[in-house]
């Protein structure tokens, strides 16, 4: 089997550098709220704002940027991600904070759009998904080195020091963009003479087959957030394990997270259907699992592997799914990707707030990943074979 092109793993270094700011607030949420002085809920609304951030930024970046050469579009966006570290580093002001990370979460949006377009022009048609595979590998290897390491550094200098600390990873990033994509890469469907207009594109959101991949893809992606953005009171609270724990979990999450999206990355394209069949109902069993042992230590650090791989495996290719259902909108069809995941990514942390002041105590978040993952397969097993048709199986619905 033919290799990926290079650029498309020097893309993946700049989706890391994206990945560890995206997520690294899961092992920072108490010591922001302790130095801000607000409530460890409103913390965990930071992650929130950067997912909205990014659902608005996903259509909005990736339709100003359509007719941009997709390096410079690329490069641009990882400069403005750089300087809303920098700012959100300096700030005293929890309002400030979340601004910057609203600015950052549109930068980051942007560039993902872009790159998943851009990715989907760099292979042949039928490989979309191990394109996005690629990709999310920087997002995989973030939340095995990038969060840990995060979480590490801010416990040792202070949460401060992890916001330097992406600003450096955006170097390597902005030269791995210049040296390894190519100056027309991203450009073939504009400038095809068949030219798609923005209209065309946005119409695509009509097809029922991308709508239902992008919710299905929504409510997994709110199930994983919404137990990841508060493992850290998981870990020291319910499990009673110290601080220094708290990389570890996010270590043993992001290897299974690696492993599930490289094992999605080969069965996505030709067998979906394997994946969201089998993997979603073991996710689930996963999450009622951890709500009801996550007080055994042991069980806890197994169990976050286990759904680490899991929930990453079945959401990776249900967004390979927008992918294919969105190759009408060649140059959108990366920002709906972008924002089913981050619908998600926005709405499961602020169910499961909610749930933290409840009798479930620090496991409501948990519960709440069980009851979004019961209602995605509730809706997709019934309807599988539309979901994850066979490989060059006719795809005419409604």
């Amino acid at each position: 089997m033919p290799s990926m092109p290079l650029s498309l793993y020097l893309l993946a270094v700049a989706v890391f550098a994206m990945g560890t700011s995206e997520f690294m607030l899961a092992g920072l949420v108490p010591d922001i709220a302790t130095s801000l002085d607000v409530s460890l809920g409103a913390a965990g609304l930071l992650t929130s704002a950067f997912a909205v951030g990014m659902i608005v930024g996903a259509p909005l970046m990736a339709a100003l940027a359509r007719r941009w050469p997709a390096r410079a579009s690329l490069l641009g966006f990882v400069s403005l991600f750089a300087a809303a570290h920098v700012v959100g580093a300096l700030t005293t002001s929890f309002a400030v904070l979340l601004v910057t990370r609203t600015v950052a979460a549109l930068a980051n949006a942007g560039f993902l759009a872009v790159a998943l377009s851009t990715a989907a022009t760099l292979v042949p048609a039928d490989r979309k998904g191990r394109a996005l595979a690629v990709l999310l590998s920087g997002t995989t290897v973030a939340t095995i080195a990038g969060v840990p390491g995060g979480a590490v550094l801010g416990t040792v200098l202070g949460w401060r020091a992890t916001f330097w600390a992406i600003t450096l990873l955006c170097l390597p990033a902005a030269f791995g963009i210049v040296k390894g994509v190519p100056a027309h890469a991203g450009k073939s469907s504009q400038d095809s003479p068949a030219g798609i207009s923005l209209r065309a594109e946005i119409a695509q959101l009509a097809m029922p087959r991308l709508v239902l991949a992008m919710l299905l893809g929504a409510l997994v992606n709110a199930a994983t957030f919404a137990t990841f953005t508060f493992l850290a009171p998981i870990v020291t609270g319910t499990a009673g394990l110290g601080e220094l724990w708290v990389p570890v979990v996010l270590v043993l999450f992001g290897i299974g997270s690696f492993a599930g999206v490289t094992l999605a990355g080969r069965l996505s394209d030709q067998r979906p259907g394997i994946v969201i069949g089998v993997g979603g109902p073991m996710l689930l069993l996963g999450w009622v699992a951890l709500a009801t042992l996550a007080i055994q230590p042991v069980a806890l650090l197994l169990l976050v592997f286990v759904q680490g791989a899991l929930s990453f495996a079945l959401g990776s290719t249900l967004i390979a799914r927008v992918l294919y259902e969105a190759a009408g909108a060649p140059t959108m069809g990366g920002s709906y990707a972008t924002a089913a995941l981050n619908i998600g990514a926005a709405g499961g942390p602020l169910v499961a707030a909610a749930t933290l002041g409840a009798d479930a105590g620090n496991l409501g978040p948990v519960w709440t990943s069980s009851l979004l993952v019961a209602v995605a397969l509730l809706i997709a097993l019934p309807l599988l074979r539309v979901v994850a048709p066979r490989a060059g199986q006719a795809q005419a619905i409604g």
